[in-house]
């Protein structure tokens, strides 16, 4: 509690965030709307050769990243991704960690390195996962694919080193 005695309330921060990946694996790029009172921060970022779940997953990555990890906020991740919504809100995040990173059909998840980050960054902060369907006309999410998709055909992409080193690994 803080000297003063007065508890401060946390602050309220509505995310949007989208990913795309052309050709999947391809160029792809993710955006992201961060929201709070009347701010508002747009961001994306694109990479030559990767997928679209890679993407979603590191919108929300980058997003939460944003934010200040010494001012714990209340975060809403509004996504078309289900494989991000169920991961959290079906708690497969955590069975994956206890069955070392294999999926039900013992299989090895993919993307673990970014998983992980995502589980750092929401040590930070209090979020919820909302799914929204995707190009339906929510604004937002139209504006994050927008983003998504203007990254993803940038110039001069860089390389996305985790997947194509895992695309390398598996060729040889």
């Amino acid at each position: 509690m803080p000297a003063d005695g007065k508890v401060k309330a946390q602050k309220q921060v509505t995310i949007y965030t989208d990913g795309s990946s052309h050709g999947n694996p391809g160029p792809g790029g993710y955006g992201v709307v961060m929201m709070h009172g009347p701010h508002r921060k747009e961001m994306n970022g694109g990479f030559r050769m990767t997928t679209n779940n890679r993407m979603e997953i590191l919108a929300a990555i980058v997003a939460l990243r944003a934010l200040k990890p010494t001012h714990r906020c209340l975060v809403s991740i509004h996504t078309d991704s289900r494989l991000l919504v169920d991961a959290i809100g079906k708690n497969w995040l955590k069975k994956w960690q206890a069955t070392g990173w294999r999926k039900s059909d013992k299989k090895p998840v993919l993307n673990k390195d970014l998983w992980l980050q995502l589980i750092q960054e929401l040590r930070n902060h209090d979020v919820s996962f909302v799914w929204v369907r995707g190009h339906v006309g929510v604004q937002e999410n139209e504006r994050c694919d927008e983003l998504a998709n203007e990254a993803a055909y940038g110039p001069d992409l860089p390389a996305d080193t985790e997947y194509e080193l895992v695309v390398k690994n598996a060729e040889q």
